[in-house]
C-alpha cells in the first residue's frame, strides 16, 4: 500500500530557493524546511536571506543562506557551486525573483526593458542552467520557476512583464523535454494576485484591490503560503508523474471570462 505521508515528505532532500527574503519565495523556503528539506536561503537582500534562515532553523528545521543576485549568472553559478560544495547534490532548486515595469509599450526606455528581461527570463535561464546539469549528472531532481497567470492573460502595461513569464512557461516545458531522460522534473507555479512587496502599491488602493480581488471565483487576494505549500508539493514525489506544468495557483482567475459578478449573491438551487 503506498504510504502517502511518505510521498509528501522532504526529508533528506537538499534545496535551494532563490528570492527567499520574501513573498513567494520566502513562503517557498519556509514550505520546503518544513517538509523536511535542508534550505538554503539565497537572495540579493542578504539580511532577508539570512532572516529566513533563522526562522527555518528556529522552526526545527535546517538552512543556510548566501547572497545572490538572481539577474547574474555568475552569481547562480556561485550559488551552485556552493550547495554542491557543502552537500553534495541539490534535489529541489526554486526561483521566485520577478521584476515588474508598469508602462506602456511604447513608453518603454531600453534600459527599462533589458533590466525586466535581464532578471525575470535571463535569470530563469541561467537558474536552469547552473542547476539543471548537477540534478541530470545525478539522475534526479525537482526543478520549480515561478510564471505568473500573466503568462496567458493580460492588461494594459504588463505587456513586458507578461512576456518574460509566458517565456519562463515556454522555457520549463522545453528543459522538460530535455531533462526528462535524466530522471529530473520541470515545473512552474502559475500565481495570479499574491500579496507581496511585488504588489503592495496595488494594495494601497483599495478600489484596485477589490477589483482585482473580485476577478478571482474566491474573491480574495492569496497569501505567499498558498504559492509556497504548491511550491513543496511539486518538489516532493507526490508530484512525481508531474513535468513540463505550469500549476495555477489562481483561485480561478484564469478559468473564467472576466469577474464572476453576481454569482456570489447568487443562491444556489436546492
Amino acid at each position: 500500500m503506498t504510504d502517502y505521508p511518505q510521498l509528501f515528505s522532504l526529508k533528506g532532500r537538499i534545496a535551494v530557493v532563490l528570492g527567499a527574503a520574501s513573498g513567494i519565495g520566502q513562503a517557498s523556503a519556509h514550505a520546503l524546511g518544513a517538509m523536511g528539506a535542508t534550505v538554503m536561503c539565497a537572495d540579493r537582500d542578504e539580511a532577508g536571506a539570512q532572516a529566513t534562515a533563522r526562522q527555518i532553523a528556529d522552526a526545527g528545521g535546517t538552512s543556510g543562506w548566501m547572497q545572490t543576485d538572481a539577474a547574474s549568472g555568475a552569481a547562480i553559478a556561485a550559488l551552485a557551486e556552493k550547495v554542491l560544495a557543502d552537500h553534495g547534490r541539490v534535489d529541489v532548486a526554486v526561483a521566485t525573483p520577478a521584476l515588474n515595469i508598469r508602462k506602456l509599450i511604447v513608453d518603454y526606455t531600453d534600459e527599462e526593458f533589458d533590466q525586466v528581461v535581464n532578471l525575470n527570463l535571463k535569470g530563469a535561464f541561467h537558474f536552469m542552467r547552473h542547476f539543471g546539469r548537477p540534478m541530470m549528472k545525478q539522475g534526479s531532481g525537482s526543478m520549480i520557476l515561478c510564471s505568473s497567470m500573466r503568462a496567458v492573460t493580460i492588461e494594459p502595461g504588463l505587456g513586458i512583464y507578461a512576456a518574460t513569464k509566458a517565456g519562463i512557461a515556454q522555457m520549463v516545458k522545453a528543459f522538460a523535454a530535455e531533462a526528462g531522460g535524466y530522471g529530473v522534473r520541470v515545473n512552474a507555479v502559475m500565481p495570479s494576485i499574491i500579496e507581496t512587496r511585488l504588489t503592495a502599491p496595488l494594495k494601497e488602493r483599495p478600489q484596485i484591490y477589490e477589483t482585482y480581488a473580485g476577478h478571482t471565483v474566491l474573491n480574495r487576494w492569496g497569501q505567499p503560503s498558498e504559492v509556497g505549500a504548491a511550491v513543496a508539493f511539486l518538489a516532493s514525489d507526490a508530484a512525481s508523474y508531474i513535468s513540463g506544468s505550469s500549476l495555477s495557483v489562481d483561485a480561478g482567475w484564469t478559468a473564467i471570462d472576466g469577474p464572476p459578478t453576481g454569482l456570489t449573491q447568487t443562491r444556489p438551487s436546492e
